[in-house]
């Protein structure tokens, strides 16, 4: 089974759409499988956690990123300055590669 192109992936500059934090801008710190994403900054809890000594681990409550569905964010485009749909296109050397739906510009080059 061939891997899917995802539409975003690490290190990407995303917008939140939705929820707590819509409108905040962040970078993608881990896609977790294809429903879901980390974003720096976005989705911030308190978590509780108990020590673990043999981890090496202090308990305490500390901030964590949780989660974030997929469609509730929206990669950031430069150009317009504003989020974006993203699309995945093949060029005529045979890459595929993701573009901007607003404008058709190519995000990976």
């Amino acid at each position: 089974m061939a891997k899917a192109k995802l539409k975003i992936r690490k290190g990407d500059d995303v917008v939140v759409l939705t929820g707590k934090d819509r409108g905040k801008r962040g970078t993608v710190l881990r896609v977790i499988d294809a429903e879901r994403v980390v974003v720096e900054g976005a989705n911030r809890v308190k978590k509780h956690v108990r020590p673990n000594p043999m981890k090496g681990v202090q308990g305490g409550i500390v901030d964590r990123e949780m989660p974030l569905h997929i469609s509730n964010v929206a990669l950031y485009n430069a150009a317009a300055s504003k989020a974006d749909r993203v699309g995945v296109k093949t060029l005529e050397d045979g890459r595929r590669v993701r573009y901007f739906k607003s404008n058709g510009e190519v995000v990976d080059a």
